[in-house]
C-alpha cells in the first residue's frame, strides 16, 4: 500500500485542499514553492500510463478547480506528473504537483 493509499484510507493525515468522490488534493509536505498541491484519484493507478483516457476529463476538470481554490488559476502554475525510474516518480501512485505562487525559476 502506498502512502497516498494511506492518505485516501484516513490511516495518514493531510491537509486537504479539495476532495470529491474520485479525487484528493492536498499540500505536498516537501513544498517546492510557496503553493504545493497533490492532486490523486482516490482509486490506485501507478502513474499516468496506467490512468484510464476516459477518465482525463474528470481529472482536468478536478485540477482547475483546485487552481482556482488556491488562487494560482490568473497568476499561473506549473502541473506536473512524473512517470517511471527514469521520470523520477517516487510514488508509484499516480499523482500531479500544482506548483505556484510565485514566478517559477526552476
Amino acid at each position: 500500500m502506498t502512502i497516498f493509499e494511506k492518505i485516501v484510507a484516513n490511516e495518514l493525515p493531510c491537509t486537504k485542499v479539495l476532495e470529491n468522490d474520485k479525487f484528493l488534493a492536498f499540500e505536498d509536505i516537501n513544498k517546492k514553492a510557496p503553493i504545493h498541491i497533490l492532486v490523486i484519484p482516490k482509486k490506485h493507478y501507478e502513474s499516468f500510463e496506467d490512468y484510464p483516457v476516459s477518465e482525463m476529463g474528470e481529472l482536468s476538470a478536478f485540477i482547475k478547480e483546485v487552481t482556482k481554490k488556491v488562487g494560482v488559476n490568473k497568476t499561473g502554475y506549473r502541473l506536473v506528473t512524473n512517470v517511471g525510474e527514469d521520470g523520477n516518480q517516487e510514488v508509484k501512485h499516480l499523482h500531479f504537483h500544482i506548483l505556484g505562487g510565485k514566478k517559477l525559476d526552476f
